[in-house]
């Protein structure tokens, strides 16, 4: 039987996961450390290993990258520091997925059974990279983007990046440049909503000297300039139909002419696209073409509001503030508890952008070095996080009756004791009576319902 190897320096994570794969019918083998995996080699190889990045000794990065070269693995890396650079480096050095703690356990068994599955599946060549990027998040919805840049960056298929205003659509572009094999060429970014349309057509092919007024030399369009790199195209939505049929072709054979041109020119560019607008509502009512919306939409990167990751506010205020202070020249500030609080709780329209606009009007007007709630004015207050899962319960309960299913409570209660569970016991490193006493509950209860979820959970075996 295939013998899966378990490396995390996390003695609760180690259990939880341990346990349910063997919950699952698998041979589960733990170490503390990448040492102790190193050690183990000489003895045998595992039918697969799950590490962790950062553990004492060998970090799992680097045991990842040896186990590629001598082709033993396949290997899941799971990690509580999923920002875009250690992604991208874990799938460029060979991983087969990338478990963002903390990561729901079914789901976590699951990846392990597919990479079983795909085990001769070629993997990503590494190659070097100091890169680091402005994106930053460790809410689940964040972590999952840093999953997908990383998964797709090295491969050279067109993107699409989809998210309101100010979320970050470019940084994610870029973030995909730079981590592509493409980025020693040129990034080049055009925000087709920003030129006339008029002009847009000379933008994006170039034009030849005389070609229309005012045109007194030739110029090179955005596709030329970005030969061998990556075209960025933001607001890709107001693009003008007639400009749609032009680059679907463009997209379709890789060849354009300049405006008033007869040279064939030839582009090698990958592009990534970002829109806010519904693509699907703008092809239905005949305003964006369906064609050129698959050519465009290969993959899809769909960037949360700031409002669906509300627990990166902190962090990502402290950053924004700090970062002003420096760029401004000012004195190094910080907010208190009072002010954290209600920017927490303040509606962002304007998501990450409007966030950071705020941190950078607080670093130039707040007087003293602590920033206090009175200086940031009268913010509107939003409803308590603590009905945001109730509220996602209750839409799932609406579409869960709507649907006919049965047994909806026993469900929804199954499914938060799991949860709950879960939690506990990895922030109790798998301790399960110091789990229960967080919990509120007795070490007999929380026993009989971990042993009830066991027996709900099929078998592979």
């Amino acid at each position: 039987m295939t013998e899966i190897w378990i490396a995390d320096d996390d003695r609760g994570v180690r259990f939880v996961l341990a346990e349910a794969l063997r919950d699952a019918g698998h041979t589960v083998r733990e170490f503390s450390a990448g040492d102790a995996v190193r050690a183990a080699l000489a003895e045998g190889k595992p039918g697969l290993l799950v590490t962790d990045v950062r553990m004492p000794g060998e970090d799992g990065l680097r045991l990842l990258e040896d186990l590629t070269r001598r082709n033993i693995g396949p290997v899941i890396v799971m990690s509580a520091y999923t920002d875009v650079a250690t992604t991208a480096a874990a799938y460029r050095a060979g991983a087969a997925d990338y478990l963002a703690k903390p990561f729901d356990l079914d789901r976590a068994v699951e990846a392990v059974e597919r990479t079983l599955a795909i085990a001769h599946e070629e993997v990503i060549v590494p190659v070097p990279s100091g890169n680091a990027h402005a994106l930053m998040g460790e809410s689940p919805a964040m972590r999952e983007v840093f999953r997908l840049i990383g998964r797709v960056a090295a491969s050279d298929l067109n993107v699409l990046i989809t998210g309101e205003t100010g979320t970050g659509k470019e940084l994610v572009a870029r973030a995909l440049h730079e981590e592509s094999a493409r980025r020693g060429k040129p990034y080049v970014a055009l925000n087709t909503a920003a030129i006339p349309a008029e002009l847009l057509e000379s933008e994006l092919f170039g034009h030849e000297a005389g070609a229309f007024t005012g045109a007194t030399r030739r110029h090179a369009g955005r596709f030329e300039q970005a030969d061998g790199g990556t075209l960025f195209l933001d607001e890709i939505g107001d693009m003008p139909l007639a400009l749609q049929t032009r680059l679907l072709r463009v997209l379709a054979g890789g060849e354009f002419y300049r405006v008033g041109g007869r040279e064939l020119m030839h582009g090698n560019v990958r592009i990534i696209a970002a829109t806010h607008q519904d693509l699907e509502a703008r092809v239905a009512a005949g305003l964006f073409r369906a064609d050129l919306k698959h050519r465009l939409d290969v993959v899809r990167i769909a960037l949360p509001s700031l409002r669906q990751r509300r627990g990166d506010i902190p962090l990502l205020a402290r950053h924004f503030l700090a970062q002003a202070s420096a760029e401004l020249k000012l004195p190094p500030k910080r907010f208190s508890r009072g002010a954290m609080k209600l920017i927490e709780q303040r509606d962002y329209p304007g998501n990450v952008r409007e966030l950071e606009n705020l941190c950078r009007r607080l670093a130039v007007i707040a007087p003293g070095p602590e920033i206090q709630a009175g200086d940031l004015g009268g913010l509107p207050a939003r409803e308590t996080r603590s009905a945001e899962w109730t509220d996602a319960l209750r839409v799932w309960a609406q579409d869960a009756l709507a649907q006919g299913e049965v047994d909806v409570h026993a469900r929804a209660r199954d499914a938060l004791d799991k949860t709950l569970l879960q939690v506990a016991l990895i922030a109790n490193d798998g301790h399960r009576q110091h789990a229960a006493a967080a919990l509120g509950v007795g070490r007999n209860t929380l026993t009989r319902k971990l042993g009830a979820s066991r027996k709900r959970r099929p078998s592979n075996g």
